[in-house]
C-alpha cells in the first residue's frame, strides 16, 4: 500500500546512506584486458589504503582479486596515469600479468597461484620522481624472454618539469631490474608526451599519440608511424595525421592494415580509418566510418591508454559515442549501420576490451553505480559479469535526477545534472524550498556522467538537493563546447555554475539563501572563484584546489599541466594581471561566507602551499572556515577513513550555515 509521505524540514531527514557506506563504495572498476580468454579489470579498494587490485574473471564465470596487499596496480605518468597492467598466457598456459606498483613505479611481473611474489623488471631511479611507466604490452616474441613495450617517464633534475617521455621495451627476463641499459629506448624524445604504442597484426608496423606543450591532448596531437625491424627496433618514424588543432585520442590497428582512429578536426570526435600505404598526391587520405552526427566517440586524454573504440576479429567496431553520456554501440563499417547495447546502463566509461564476438566495458546508469558488462555481438544480448550491482541500502533511498540544458546570461547552453532532494517516507513542509549544493567536477576538461553516486544520495536521501554542472570547457558536447573556457577559466564555470542556480531558485526549486558549491582540483578552483567572486551562495566545500595562477603557471605543479593555463586563462607573460586579479588567493578579501578546506598533504598536482598561503590570507577577517589536511592522500581521496571525515565534515558544514540539526555527523570545528 502506497503511503503518503510525512513532511520533515529539508536537510533533516534521516539516511541508511551514511559516510561510511559511501566510503567503501568509492571508485569504479577500470583498466580492462584480455588474458587468453580472460577478462580482467582493476577495482578499488578503499578499505585497504586505497590501493587498486587486479581482479580476474576466469573462464567459469568466478571472479578473484589476484594481486594480494600491499600490490596496488596504479601509474604516476603524467600523475593521473592510465593502463596500468597487462597480461599474456604463458608456455604453461597459466597466466602471466606485468603491472605498476604505485608506491615505487617499477614494473613487475607476476604468475599468479604461484607461491613467488612480484618480480621487478625495471630499476629503481636515483633522480626526482624516478623511472615510471604506463600502457604496457607484452611481447613475448622479442627475445628468448620477451619484452614489455610501454611508455617510460624519466625525471631529469629536481624540478617537476624535467622529464622526458619515449616508449621503451623492457626484458621480460628481470635483467633491466638492476641495469638500466637493458631498457630499450623504441622512440626519440623530440615529443614531450607521448602514449604507448599500437603494433599492427602482421608486426611490421606501430603507431602512437604525441603531443608538445603548450598543447593539451585534447587541443592537438599527431599520430606517429614507425617500421619494426626484424631485431624489434623502430625506423622511418614519421607523423601520419593531427597537428596543432585537431586532437587524436585513439589509435587502434584494423586486420586489414588500416589504421582507425578518432579525430576532432570537425569539430567532433569522430572515427576514421586511414591506409598508410594509399598515398594520393603525397597525402595521406583518410575517411569517416559514418556521417557527420553531432556527437563524441572519443574524449579528453587525461590518462595514457583510454580506450573508446574497440575492432573485433569479425569486422565489426566496438564504439563509445554519444552527446554528452557516451553509450556502447556497434558499428558495421561496411554498411554503416550502428546498434546500441540493450539494457539499462546509460553511460559507459572510456575502457573496453574484446575477446571474440563479446565485447566487454564498464557501464553504469542513475539506478546503478559502474559495474563490469559484456555484450555478445552475434546475440546482441548483455549482461554483468563483474563488480555486479549489489544495493547495500534500498534503492528507494536513491535520487531521481535529471539532465537539462539551461541558458547563461549570454544565452550560451549550459548542461547539468540536478538531483532533488528524495526519500521513500519523507517531504519537505509545505512551502518550504530546500537547500542546494552546486557540485563542479574537476578537470576543468571533464566531464560529470549521469550516474548513481553514493555521495549524491548521501545530500540527496537526507533533503539537500545536488545540481551537477558540466559548465562550457566540459567534454561530450562537441570542440565548440570546450573552447568556450578559453581564456576563460574563473569566468565562464563561474557564471555557468551561477545560471543553473539562479534558475533553480527562480523556479522555485531551491531556497535561495540556503545554496553552497563544492568542487575538488579546477572543480576546487571554481568553487574558491565563485566564492570570491559572487554573493550567490552561502556557503562552500573546497576539495585540493588551484587557488593561485602565478604559482602555478611557474613550477608549483607537474609537467603535464604545467603550460595548461596557457590556453585556460592566457599566457602568463603576456597577461600576468590576469593571473593575479582571477586568483582567489588575490580575492581573498572579497570572502564572505563560510568555507570548508580539505587538502591532500602528498598531492604534487594542487600542492598543500596553495591552500596554506590562502588561509593565511583569510585569517584574522572573521570568516568561519575549517581547513583539514591529510596525510598519505595525493590529488583525489581514496581511503576510507578520509573519504568518511570528509564527508561528514562538509555535511556539518552545511547544517551549521543552512540552521540543520544533524546530530549525527561530529560538529565540524569552524574558526575565523
Amino acid at each position: 500500500m502506497n503511503t503518503v509521505p510525512a513532511a520533515a524540514p529539508y536537510g533533516t531527514w534521516p539516511s541508511p546512506i551514511d559516510a561510511a557506506l559511501t566510503a567503501t563504495h568509492d571508485g569504479r572498476p577500470d583498466h580492462l584486458g584480455t588474458v587468453g580468454d580472460e577478462i580482467w579489470w582493476t577495482e578499488p579498494r578503499p578499505a585497504e589504503g586505497g590501493r587498486r587490485t587486479l581482479v580476474r574473471r576466469r573462464a567459469d564465470g568466478t571472479a578473484e582479486s589476484v594481486l594480494p596487499a600491499p600490490w596496488n596496480a596504479r601509474s604516476r605518468v603524467v600523475e593521473y596515469g592510465g593502463q596500468p597492467w597487462a597480461g599474456t598466457v604463458g608456455e604453461d598456459g597459466e597466466p602471466l600479468v606485468v603491472f605498476v606498483h604505485f608506491t615505487d613505479q617499477r614494473l613487475y611481473a607476476y604468475a599468479p597461484g604461484r607461491p613467488e611474489q612480484p618480480r621487478p623488471l625495471t630499476p629503481v631511479s636515483d633522480v626526482g620522481g624516478g623511472l615510471r611507466w604506463v600502457d604496457p604490452q607484452v611481447r613475448p616474441e622479442r627475445g628468448a624472454q620477451g619484452e614489455v613495450w610501454c611508455v617510460l617517464e624519466e625525471f631529469t633534475g629536481p624540478a617537476p618539469t624535467d622529464v622526458r617521455r619515449v616508449v621503451a621495451a623492457v626484458p621480460l627476463d628481470g635483467s633491466a631490474a638492476e641495469d638500466r641499459t637493458k631498457i630499450r629506448e623504441l622512440s626519440d624524445d623530440r615529443h614531450r608526451f607521448v602514449t604507448g604504442p599500437k603494433v599492427s597484426h602482421d608486426g611490421l608496423r606501430a603507431a602512437w599519440i604525441a603531443w608538445d606543450h603548450p598543447e593539451m591532448p585534447w587541443d592537438g596531437t599527431v599520430v606517429m608511424l614507425a617500421d619494426i625491424t626484424g631485431t624489434g627496433e623502430f625506423t622511418g618514424v614519421r607523423p601520419l595525421v593531427g597537428g596543432s588543432d585537431e586532437s587524436v585520442c585513439q589509435v587502434e590497428w584494423d586486420h586489414d592494415g588500416s589504421l582507425l582512429f578518432v579525430s576532432d578536426l570537425s569539430g567532433w570526435w569522430e572515427l576514421q580509418r586511414i591506409r598508410p600505404d594509399a598515398v594520393a598526391g603525397g597525402v595521406l587520405p583518410s575517411s569517416r566510418l559514418l556521417p557527420p552526427r553531432g556527437e563524441e566517440f572519443g574524449g579528453p586524454l587525461w590518462k595514457i591508454g583510454l580506450r573508446w573504440f574497440h575492432p573485433l576479429d569479425n569486422g565489426l567496431i566496438a564504439v563509445l559515442h554519444g552527446r554528452g553520456d557516451l553509450r556502447l554501440g556497434v558499428l558495421d563499417p561496411e554498411t554503416g549501420e550502428l546498434a546500441d547495447t540493450p539494457g539499462p546502463w546509460t553511460t559507459w566509461s572510456d575502457t573496453l576490451a574484446v575477446y571474440g564476438s563479446r565485447v566487454v566495458g564498464v557501464a553504469a546508469s542513475p539506478r546503478s553505480a559502474s559495474e563490469v558488462v559484456e555484450l555478445d555481438t552475434t546475440t546482441g544480448r548483455a549482461r554483468t559479469i563483474g563488480s555486479p550491482r549489489r544495493d547495500a541500502v534500498d534503492p528507494a533511498y536513491y535520487p531521481r535526477p535529471e539532465s537539462r540544458t539551461f541558458t547563461g546570461p549570454d544565452g550560451q547552453e549550459v548542461h547539468a545534472h540536478i538531483y532533488p532532494p528524495h526519500h521513500p517516507e519523507l517531504t519537505g513542509p509545505e512551502g518550504e524550498k530546500p537547500p542546494y549544493v552546486v557540485s563542479v567536477h574537476g578537470g576543468p576538461t571533464g566531464h560529470t556522467p549521469l550516474a548513481l553516486d553514493l555521495e549524491t544520495a548521501y545530500f540527496t536521501s537526507r533533503g539537500i538537493g545536488v545540481a551537477v554542472v558540466n559548465y562550457g570547457g566540459s567534454t561530450g558536447y562537441g570542440r565548440a563546447y570546450r573552447e568556450r573556457l578559453r581564456g576563460q577559466w574563473g569566468v565562464v564555470d563561474v557564471v555557468d555554475c551561477a545560471a543553473v542556480a539562479s534558475a533553480l531558485v527562480a523556479e522555485g526549486a531551491a531556497d535561495p539563501g540556503r545554496l553552497a558549491i563544492r568542487g575538488g582540483s579546477a572543480g576546487g578552483w571554481t568553487t574558491a572563484a565563485s566564492l570570491t567572486g559572487t554573493d550567490l551562495y552561502a556557503c562552500g566545500t573546497i576539495l585540493f584546489p588551484v587557488l593561485d595562477l602565478e604559482a602555478w603557471a611557474t613550477d608549483e605543479t607537474h609537467d603535464f599541466e604545467s603550460r595548461y593555463l596557457e590556453s585556460l586563462v592566457g599566457p602568463f607573460a603576456e597577461v600576468p594581471e590576469r593571473y593575479r586579479e582571477r586568483s582567489p588567493l588575490n580575492r581573498a578579501d572579497r570572502l564572505k561566507t563560510p568555507f570548508l578546506l580539505l587538502q591532500g598533504l602528498d598531492d604534487v598536482i594542487c600542492p598543500p602551499a596553495q591552500s596554506e598561503r590562502f588561509l593565511a590570507a583569510v585569517a584574522g577577517r572573521g570568516i568561519p572556515h575549517a581547513y583539514i589536511a591529510f596525510e598519505g592522500e595525493s590529488h583525489g581521496f581514496r581511503r576510507v577513513e578520509t573519504l568518511v571525515r570528509a564527508l561528514e565534515a562538509e555535511l556539518s558544514l552545511y547544517a551549521q550555515v543552512f540552521g540543520i540539526d544533524r546530530p549525527d555527523v561530529p560538529p565540524l570545528e569552524l574558526t575565523t
